[in-house]
């Protein structure tokens, strides 16, 4: 017999402030591609390489101060941390709208990629606050998917937004909520457990049991410096880099790639671009729960990325013969790269203690960011000098594969802690 769940209410308070927290930050992020689709380029005098560059800048800011952040969230306050991140990245992408040559664009993307930096991490070691092992796949997929969930919605607004009025009134009304979100923010957010009035006492001290438990399980590691020189993490570091080539290749330039691929609108474009974000919602819901009901989490990780890797090699065998099919297998590609970050994430706080388990996931998502820089830059330098998304096809499924055999060579631990049950 299952035991009572420990504090559902955690689920219900917690879940939709992480999620539109992190839908923001994806929203400012994601919407360069629309406006490099609408004119952005012609009004700016923007050359295709530059373009290309402008993309990828965000990821580059983004690089440099995951671990800072992630320290500070951890020793200080991700409460604090998040709350200046949302009003300094709203700012940046409203002025985003507003800027009068490349020049300004170039600093306000890479600045904009500073901000944001630390908002990964500080939510993950956040939920690691609130939620146990066998929740963490769940609770680290309700936050990420602000990413596909996000992308879908603001597809189809963007589209109508740079339509009726241009891409500089889509940056602006994107921007903006997050300064005002960040009140909200700061008055609901508490940092643990122990801080929540909202909980009785006796289930602040039931998850503290279940936290100590979990710790007691885990091998310990003296410093950051240990922990960031372990195989695993190293490995998944490279595969986190290959993994993010795929994934934000396809999401800044995929508005670009279907007008490229068939004349539509900036509408239609919208439309087309959100079904993979639809699909990617979906399959991440599963995906998560399977992993946390099995408590593997590899199983559910490197499968997802092959699939992606097949869908894009089926893509670039039907070139532009079928545009309808060489799309459908798109949507599979973008569903199936989004489908396995629960899981993913869940590895290294069951791997690590939580003395240096965030900053070695800053690092893995700096390592990331480092992939989507090359990837975001190298997708948009491919369709420029080609003329054809093809050879970004092959790319993207060739960094997927990698990260399909580097997911495989990270070995579990000998010792996996299965005596605490599921909370929720």
């Amino acid at each position: 017999m299952e035991p009572k769940p420990i504090a559902v209410r955690r689920w219900w308070y917690i879940m939709p402030i992480a999620f539109i927290t992190y839908s923001l930050a994806y929203l400012d992020r994601a919407n360069f591609g629309f406006a490099a689709a609408a004119g952005m380029a012609k009004d700016l005098e923007i050359t295709p390489a530059m373009s290309s560059l402008l993309g990828a800048l965000f990821f580059l800011g983004y690089f440099f101060f995951q671990i800072p952040g992630a320290i500070y969230a951890e020793r200080r306050s991700a409460k604090t941390l998040v709350f200046w991140s949302l009003v300094l990245w709203g700012g940046c992408a409203a002025l985003t709208g507003i800027v009068t040559n490349a020049n300004w664009l170039i600093a306000i993307r890479f600045l904009l990629g500073v901000v944001e930096a630390a908002v990964m991490p500080a939510m993950l070691i956040y939920l690691s606050h609130w939620f146990t092992k066998a929740e963490r796949s769940r609770a680290n997929t309700f936050l990420i998917l602000g990413n596909p969930v996000t992308v879908l919605w603001m597809s189809v607004l963007s589209g109508y937004l740079v339509q009726a009025y241009d891409w500089r009134v889509m940056f602006i009304a994107e921007g903006v909520p997050a300064v005002i979100w960040a009140v909200f923010w700061w008055v609901l957010v508490r940092e643990k457990p122990a801080d929540a009035a909202w909980l009785s006492q006796t289930e602040k001290q039931d998850l503290a049991n279940v936290f100590a438990a979990e710790q007691s399980g885990i091998k310990q590691v003296k410093n950051y410096g240990e922990a960031f020189r372990s195989p695993k993490v190293i490995l998944l570091c490279a595969q986190y880099f290959c993994w993010s080539i795929g994934v934000y290749g396809f999401v800044l330039w995929l508005p670009s790639i279907l007008k490229a691929g068939k004349e539509i609108g900036m509408v239609e474009a919208g439309w087309l671009s959100s079904a993979p974000y639809l699909l990617a919602t979906v399959a991440m819901l599963a995906v998560s729960f399977l992993s946390d009901r099995t408590g593997n989490r590899r199983a559910f990780v490197w499968p997802c990325l092959l699939v992606g890797a097949i869908a894009f090699v089926g893509s670039y065998l039907v070139g532009t013969s079928n545009f309808w099919l060489s799309y459908g297998l798109l949507v599979i590609a973008g569903g199936a790269m989004y489908a396995p970050y629960g899981p993913f994430f869940a590895i290294i706080p069951e791997m690590l203690p939580r003395n240096v388990a965030g900053g070695a996931m800053a690092l893995i998502n700096s390592m990331g960011a480092l992939g989507s820089f090359a990837g975001s830059y190298a997708v948009g330098y491919l369709n420029g000098a080609t003329g054809s998304p093809s050879a970004s096809y092959v790319l993207m499924a060739t960094a997927l594969l990698a990260s399909v055999v580097l997911t495989v060579a990270v070995k579990p631990e000998a010792k996996a802690l299965r005596a605490v049950p599921s909370q929720a």
